[in-house]
């Protein structure tokens, strides 16, 4: 019994043998004919499609969602209107509509305590809603409105605050974060992380910057140059969080860190220059098409191109792996520059106020959803990691515009006076971007997103209620001499960036002129030097369009009857007769 059980089991291990044998003679024979014959390219995946139940219930999930959305920025609608209607123009409204976003975000967290109601999926705000649908009108509204002003002349000076002045700053929180965690003084955080976070955190809200320069009265020029450094502030760190975080994926021990760094500078340049290349690019394209496509007497068509050129960058430059705030920024201004003034003037009114008012809903609903995160997000709080990241934030602000402001000044005719560098540091507030930036970060583990997320909330908040809140008295406290001449002026500081806004059109954006009228302004600006010699001589003529008398004629006509109409549909409404509104103008006058 036990000799065949021998034979057996000698018989089972020659078989076994053989058929491993046999099986590598196979695998290598598979092996080489791999590799004489390419092997076919793998298909893309097609993304599941909800049908049936699943589909109507995320059908209803976002219905309630668009709901909850336009319920809040309603409210925040009306909240502005009582700011501006009882005259709080020292509150800016950032400040207002975080805190009605916190209270807001109390109240729903009281009633799903009770169980009443549970509106959590509604209250959680989507990174890629912030990213395809709220930021690009904010950006692209951003660049359309420097039509005023030297940005031209200051290029030199607000590129080098943009991108220099936030790679410091990226570079100082960045670099403090990892120093201090591996000193175990806070949370430890990699290389990577710690930049990603220095970048995202190093953006700032042009808003309120531009609304205490503007209550200064300051200098246009030192205006602008603050203005164009603050919008592209926020693309330029958007670009260095997106390196950063590229690189914390793709970490290569083998590579030095000298090689790392050459690595990401590289691939910054490439999406900083390729997406501003492209933006201009499609910018220059749109001024073309509206130049010899009159599309003057269709309004809604002209309108309907320009919509759809303002979005275009964005879109090809996300499909071929660019950044798409980096193109639309520079589309939106040439499109400012040049596609404008190719419009009816119907159609310029109709642009500049869509454009306003749709970058003014957008930024209402990132303020109040940043307010409402303060309850819907769980959240990792540590002290001492949200107290060195403020102290080390206000330090790369200081290091950003001290050294960089002195540094202009032996080159510029318009001085930046310390009181100026010292209301510029103050006035860095942070704003939606590093709030959505925070969200969109695939960190791990999950302990680490919740602690930059949170860190993020309260940096922000603590600049726009505290920083933001100290505007006023800031300004008092340093411009005592004007805020008597304003006293005596009966002026009053105004922060309400929307008031400033609905006050009037922008008549320089509305300007047409004959190619008779163009010549003459050009030979009586003999003053004009590098680019702005090259674009009035050259560009301009090039990409605009030179109306003739009729043209001009056509147009005052078509805005007069459209007005006409207007009045006269107003004038004939339920409220009464066109003999009582006639006495009632009588009596006002």
């Amino acid at each position: 019994m036990t000799l065949e059980r021998l034979v057996a089991g000698h018989l089972e291990t020659t078989r076994l043998n053989d058929t491993e044998n046999a099986s590598n003679e196979s695998l290598h024979t598979t092996a080489v004919a791999k590799a004489t014959t390419p092997a076919p390219p793998t298909p893309k995946p097609i993304l599941p499609v909800q049908t049936g139940v699943k589909a109507q219930e995320e059908e209803q999930s976002s219905g309630m969602t668009i709901f909850f959305s336009l319920l809040v920025i309603g409210i925040c609608i009306i909240l502005v209107h009582l700011l501006i209607k009882y005259k709080l123009h020292f509150l800016p409204e950032s400040v207002a509509v975080v805190s009605l976003g916190i209270i807001m975000g109390a109240f729903i967290k009281i009633i799903e305590f009770q169980e009443l109601a549970n509106w959590k999926e509604e209250e959680m705000f989507r990174p890629n809603m912030f990213f395809l649908l709220l930021l690009p009108p904010i950006i692209f509204e951003s660049g359309y409105s420097l039509h005023k002003g030297n940005f031209f002349q200051n290029i030199g000076s607000i590129t080098l605050f943009a991108v220099i002045g936030t790679a410091i700053s990226a570079f100082i929180v960045g670099g403090g974060i990892y120093f201090l965690g591996q000193a175990d003084v806070i949370y430890k955080m990699t290389m990577t992380d710690s930049f990603a976070f220095g970048s995202l955190i190093s953006a700032v809200d042009p808003v309120a910057t531009i609304a205490i320069f503007n209550a200064l009265n300051i200098d246009p020029v030192l205006n602008m140059l603050v203005f164009g450094e603050s919008i592209l502030n926020d693309a330029v760190s958007i670009v260095l969080t997106n390196t950063a975080e590229g690189f914390a994926h793709s970490e290569n021990s083998t590579v030095t860190g000298w090689e790392t760094f050459l690595q990401a500078l590289g691939y910054f340049l490439k999406m900083f220059f390729g997406s501003a290349a492209l933006g201009t690019l499609t910018g220059l394209i749109s001024a073309i098409c509206l130049k010899h496509f009159d599309l003057r007497k269709t309004p809604s068509l002209e309108f309907g191109m320009m919509i759809i050129f303002a979005y275009l960058p964005y879109g090809l430059a996300e499909g071929i792996k660019l950044s798409g705030i980096m193109a639309i920024l520079f589309s939106g201004i040439v499109m400012s520059h040049y596609t404008h003034h190719n419009l009816s003037p119907v159609t310029q009114i109709l642009m500049q106020q869509t454009l306003r008012t749709v970058a003014f809903m957008c930024e209402t609903c990132v303020f109040a959803f940043l307010g409402l995160s303060i309850f819907s997000f769980p959240h990792k709080f540590e002290l001492s990691f949200v107290i060195w990241c403020i102290v080390l934030v206000l330090v790369g602000r200081a290091v950003n515009i001290f050294p960089l402001s002195f540094l202009l000044n032996f080159f510029r005719d318009h001085k930046i006076t310390p009181k100026m560098m010292f209301i510029m540091w103050f006035s860095g507030l942070r704003g939606a971007i590093p709030y959505a930036l925070s969200l969109h970060l695939g960190l791990e583990p999950l302990e680490k997103r919740q602690l930059i997320g949170t860190t993020t909330i309260v940096i922000v908040l603590f600049t726009i209620l505290l920083l933001g809140g100290g505007t006023m008295p800031l300004i008092r406290l340093m411009d005592i001499a004007e805020s008597q001449s304003r006293r005596k002026n009966k002026k009053d500081i105004n922060l309400s960036k929307t008031e400033k806004m609905g006050n009037a059109i922008e008549s320089e954006h509305l300007s047409e002129l004959t190619e008779e009228e163009y010549e003459a302004q050009i030979y009586q600006r003999q003053d004009l030097k590098g680019f702005m010699w090259l674009d009035a001589k050259y560009l301009n003529p090039f990409f605009t369009r030179r109306l003739t008398q009729e043209d001009l004629l056509h147009g005052r006509i078509q805005m007069k009857t459209l007005t006409n109409k207007w009045y006269e549909e107003v004038r004939q409404g339920p409220s009464g007769s066109e003999d009582e509104e006639e006495e009632e103008e009588a009596e006002l006058l």
